[in-house]
This record gives C-alpha cells, sequence and structure tokens, in this order.
C-alpha cells in the first residue's frame, strides 16, 4: 500500500516527468518462491506419498486433504486440474520451523511439487493459496522414522 501511495504521488506530483524511483518499481519483477529443482528422494526406507489437485464440479481440492506421512518422506503434490499452488503459511503453522516456502503455481496437469518431510512430528496445515477459502486445505500429520 505504501509503494502504490509513492507511485500515485510521483505521477501526480511529477507532471509527467518520470522519475528514477518511478521507473525502478515498474522494472521489478515480481517475487514468488521457487519449487526445489527437480524431484527429492525420499530417505532410505522412506516412501513417496501423492496428493493430486483438482477443480471440478465438486470444486478446489486435495485429494486426499488429510493425511499421515513419516519424517524422511516425500509428498508429491500432482497436478490434475485448475492451477494451484502449496503453501505451509506460518499463522496457520505457529511455531514450526523448517517448512517449504509457498510453490509457484502449477498449470499444467501433471506438473509437480515436491515436499522433503524434514520437519519435527506433528500436525501441520496447508493450502492452496488461490482456492484456500473455498475449501482447498488440508493437514498433514508428521510421524517419527
Amino acid at each position: 500500500v505504501a509503494v502504490l501511495g509513492v507511485v500515485a504521488s510521483v505521477v501526480a506530483c511529477g507532471g509527467g516527468q518520470k522519475s528514477q524511483a518511478a521507473d525502478t518499481m515498474q522494472m521489478a519483477a515480481p517475487t514468488t518462491a521457487a519449487a526445489p529443482a527437480g524431484p527429492q528422494t525420499p530417505d532410505a526406507g522412506g516412501k513417496i506419498d501423492s496428493v493430486t489437485m483438482h477443480t471440478d464440479a465438486n470444486g478446489n481440492y486435495f485429494k486426499p486433504k488429510d493425511f499421515t506421512v513419516h519424517q524422511g518422506d516425500v509428498i508429491r503434490f500432482v497436478l490434475e486440474t485448475g492451477v494451484h499452488n502449496v503453501a505451509f503459511p506460518a499463522d496457520s503453522n505457529k511455531g514450526a520451523t523448517g517448512l517449504p516456502a509457498a510453490s509457484d503455481y502449477l498449470q499444467l496437469p501433471g506438473q509437480t511439487y515436491d515436499v522433503k518431510v524434514n520437519f519435527k512430528p506433528g500436525t501441520y496445515f496447508y493450502q492452496c493459496d488461490a482456492h484456500a477459502l473455498l475449501g482447498m486445505v488440508g493437514n498433514i500429520k508428521v510421524e517419527a522414522k
């Protein structure tokens, strides 16, 4: 909001002249958290747990939405339909450490986002940022190896 106020002030007061600050703000690209580079590998004895992401007549949802994994496993989120991301919001996971940053939005069926389960045992909330208010949320229970 403060940035928009500065831009509005520069445009309103600049009278047609561009300022260096306005040029810099226009050139800055929005930032998003990047997905881990390539597929993740589970620890020895671990497994890959798949969660699919959907948009259809039933709404926007993860399947399964609530599940249990073990430390060292990999959760592979697979886009089936729609455009979705995976996020572990800090305000819903108070005190949690080691959670991944939000993924980029997956847009093509078959795209994946892997999360290596290297966080402490407990229950963690996750969501699709764009569809959380529509119920695209879930809980992951992490158990020790």
